[in-house]
This record gives structure tokens, C-alpha cells and sequence, in this order.
């Protein structure tokens, strides 16, 4: 409850310095006021238009984190057992994680052009890298002793797994899906800015073009509260997880 307190003072707190800030500012071109962004956002919302964008930004980020979490886990997983393939591997996977966003935005407009396909897999793109890499490293500082002891006891595959691997790999996989939750929404709505034809971020490239900048910052304000919703239930989920693991 206290926690709870503490996030609804802190978002009073960002309320009241946008509306100072906006007051001082004095121009709806700059920096809309909160009340105006909020009445904004009312009638945005009740537009069939609007709701099927984001119907389709949601879409995007359930893809977007179920390939990048059940490919990168696999991936990694293969690869840290493997410490040939962890040196091999590695430095391509850094490299790929090192490309800006705009050079896969460019390269995938020029293969698939303005669509749906693009901002997933510029997206896909963006985030595997750090899910392949954390399972990875999780798997390759598994306690050496643990599996020594364990095929010394003749412990069954599907325990050294389960206790030993996993075990080991738990709390970086649960961090890194914090940090994919965290990014997800802000690489996949620029990529829908960028080169998509429906979504949030199209909705705020036509906003931008038409001068709306009402609508710019209601489109945001509607992706940041959906995103820190879905963040805190994660976040929650994740201390659960950690501390039934604990009890098994």
C-alpha cells in the first residue's frame, strides 16, 4: 500500500510540473497543457479509427516479445552450452546489437517496404541481441561445481536443467524481460512512425505533419500509461515467479 502511495505521489508530482511547465511556457505549440492532453486523449479514444491502431500497436507487441523472448531463450541457451559456439557467435550478435534502429528501418523499407512486416521485425531486431546474450552469459557462469556434483550423483537431465541451468539463468531471463517490456513499446511505435501503415505511431506521423500537437502528445500519453500498466503487473509477476522458485 505504501508503494502504491508513493507511485500515486510521484505521478502527481509529473503532473504538476508538465502544467507549471506549460503555464510558464504559454504555448499549446511547445508544451499542451495536461488538461488539454487529457481531454484530448477522451476523444481520441472514442474514434473507431484510433482504437484499431491501437489494437494493432498491441498486436505488433505481443509478436514482437513472444518471438524476441522464445527465440532469443533458445538461441541462448544452445549457444552458452556450447563455449566454441559462445566465441563464435558472440561477436556477431554484438554486432547486430550495436546497429541503430534507422539502418534497420531503412534496410527494411527497402525489402518490404511501408506495412505491417517492418516495424516487427525492425523490432525483433532491435531486442534479440540482449535476450540471446543474457541467456547466454546465464548459462555460461552455471556453477561448474553444481553439474560436476550432479553427474557424480547421477542427478536425471531433466533435474540439472530445471535446478541447475535454469535455476542459473532465472533471475537474468526475468530481468531481461523487464528491460524488453521497458524498450518494446518505444522501438515498435518508431518503427510504426518510420515505416508502418496502421498503429500509434502512424497515428502520431499524421499528427506531426497536420501540426496536431495535442494529438502527438495524447498518442504518447496513451502508449506510456498501457506501457507502465502492463510494466507493473510484469514486475509483480516476476517477484512472484522469483519467489515461488524459491519454495519449489
Amino acid at each position: 500500500m505504501r508503494t502504491f502511495l508513493k507511485y500515486i505521489f510521484g505521478l502527481i508530482v509529473i503532473f504538476f510540473t508538465w502544467w507549471l511547465l506549460s503555464y510558464i511556457i504559454n504555448s499549446d505549440l511547445i508544451l499542451p497543457s495536461p488538461l488539454l492532453v487529457l481531454k484530448t486523449m477522451a476523444l481520441e479514444l472514442k474514434k473507431f479509427g484510433v482504437l484499431e491502431s491501437l489494437g494493432s500497436t498491441l498486436v505488433k507487441v505481443i509478436v514482437v516479445l513472444v518471438s524476441t523472448v522464445s527465440i532469443g531463450v533458445i538461441i541462448g541457451f544452445i549457444i552458452g552450452l556450447n563455449e566454441t559456439l559462445y566465441n563464435m557467435f558472440r561477436p556477431l550478435i554484438l554486432v547486430i546489437q550495436a546497429i541503430p534502429i534507422i539502418t534497420w528501418l531503412a534496410l527494411v523499407m527497402f525489402i518490404w517496404g511501408i506495412g505491417w512486416t517492418g516495424p516487427v521485425v525492425v523490432s525483433i531486431l532491435s531486442l534479440l541481441p540482449h535476450a540471446i546474450l543474457s541467456t547466454a552469459v546465464g548459462i555460461q557462469t552455471t556453477d561448474k561445481k553444481l553439474l560436476e556434483m550432479a553427474r557424480v550423483y547421477k542427478v536425471s537431465r531433466k533435474k540439472v536443467v530445471r535446478d541447475i541451468y535454469l535455476g542459473s539463468i532465472l533471475p537474468q531471463f526475468l530481468s531481461t524481460i523487464q528491460v524488453i517490456f521497458g524498450n518494446v513499446w518505444k522501438v515498435v511505435v518508431v518503427s510504426e512512425y518510420m515505416c508502418g501503415d496502421k498503429g500509434i505511431g502512424v497515428l502520431i506521423a499524421w499528427a506531426r505533419q497536420s501540426v496536431s500537437v495535442e494529438k502527438v502528445y495524447a498518442y504518447t500519453a496513451i502508449i506510456i500509461i498501457i506501457g507502465l500498466t502492463v510494466e507493473n503487473f510484469v514486475n509483480r509477476f516476476i517477484k512472484e515467479v522469483l519467489k515461488n522458485w524459491e519454495l519449489v
